[in-house]
């Protein structure tokens, strides 16, 4: 069993980075493929990012464009999502998620979900 906790989010303006970070406690991380997701208001749910519990390969939704780069640390059980060239488009909630041996894909069904840390970028 996995808990995650992100950390990282704020207010930033338009065309700012930041990194955000998934905390992940627990047994066999490196087991774990992770996404990140977000959620803006009034929005579904989307896939922003995800890697393998293999570390061999990343996926991104469509509308990254290579602004955002999502990274796993097995030593320090620590996910990553870095964004930058953020957008107002970019405000929302972001998760970080995790599945046992998932592959990172955006449509897995994810075993453990954080809370969720709020981004919001201002034109």
């Amino acid at each position: 069993q996995l808990q995650l906790v992100e950390s990282g989010g704020g207010l930033v303006q338009a065309g700012a980075s930041l990194r955000l970070s998934c905390a992940a406690s627990g047994k066999w991380f490196e087991n774990y493929g992770m996404g990140w997701f977000r959620q803006a208001p009034g929005k579904e749910r989307e896939f922003v990012a995800g890697i393998p519990w293999h570390n061999s390969t990343t996926y991104y939704g469509d509308f990254v464009k290579g602004r955002f780069t999502i990274s796993k640390e097995n030593t320090k059980n620590m996910a990553y999502l870095q964004l930058s060239g953020l957008k107002p488009e970019d405000t929302a909630v972001y998760f970080c998620a995790a599945e046992y041996y998932g592959q990172g894909r955006g449509g897995d069904e994810y075993d453990y979900w954080g809370q969720g840390t709020q981004i919001t970028v201002s034109s």
